[in-house]
């Protein structure tokens, strides 16, 4: 996992901006299946809360939603 992939996901979640996975994927420059990979990651292991709206299309975070990448 890229830490640099992480904070992006993470900005684009919490701006609203973050779209379906082909979206994503173009915006990260990373392929659709990395793109699951890497929510799957965030959910399971940063206990993000992101979900997938399927009347909109697109991710987001299913509530507030603070992860702190400083070390």
């Amino acid at each position: 996992m890229d830490i640099r992939v992480i904070i992006k996901l993470h900005e684009l979640l919490m701006a609203g901006s973050a779209g379906n996975s082909e979206y994503l994927s173009k915006r990260l420059g990373i392929s659709v299946r990395t793109v699951y990979n890497y929510v799957t990651f965030m959910k399971n292991e940063l206990n993000a809360p992101i979900i997938y709206n399927s009347n909109n299309k697109c991710y987001s975070y299913d509530g507030v939603c603070e992860l702190c990448f400083i070390g």
